[in-house]
């Protein structure tokens, strides 16, 4: 595929490489304006680089890893992909935003008892795929399950135990509601 280095905004404006582009969004619950150095920069570098926030990691590059999934809008997104002009408007949350001021969330909890994590560079992209999940479907199937752990890929371990944290996760959410 060629490289295009034109495209169009999210309020119709033309992003061009050299661009420097200004978007504000909302990251972790908070009001966040920047500007970008570029229109082609994506959204994990932003996220790392600009902004401090470097939970997300930096995988494979190609989006096939998952190592670097944030929640964008709701869905589980690739943000080695994502390019961070046009997020302008959107919700994001990193593995940052997740813990409240006294408590881990639920799936952070969950990954600790379960010891579901190595050397813990997929571990956050884990975590954001199985939040996205269980927003989305507060009781997966196992099925669901499987196929939300196989979006990111992890070299150190199988999957037995992250499998395990995404139930317990269930579970710790389920006595969590009123």
């Amino acid at each position: 595929m060629a490289y295009n280095s034109t495209l169009a905004g999210p309020t119709g404006s033309v992003i061009t490489r050299t661009s420097r582009v200004h978007i504000k969004f909302t990251l972790n619950g908070e009001p966040v304006e920047t500007r970008l150095k570029s229109g082609d920069r994506l959204l994990v570098d932003v996220l790392r680089e600009d902004l401090q926030l470097t939970g997300t990691k930096h995988g494979c590059g190609i989006g096939a890893c998952g190592t670097c999934t944030v929640i964008v809008d709701g869905l589980p997104v690739a943000s080695c992909l994502q390019l961070a002009a046009l997020i302008d408007g959107a919700d994001v949350r990193t593995v940052e935003g997740l813990a409240g001021a006294s408590s881990l969330h639920v799936v952070q909890q969950a990954f600790i008892n379960q010891a579901a994590m190595q050397c813990g560079i997929c571990t956050p992209g884990h975590v954001m795929a199985a939040c996205a999940l269980l927003e989305k479907t507060p009781a997966p199937t196992d099925e669901e399950i499987r196929t939300s752990v196989e979006s990111v890929y992890c070299r150190c371990t199988g999957y037995v135990r992250i499998e395990e944290a995404y139930r317990e996760a269930v579970a710790l959410a389920r006595k969590a509601r009123p």
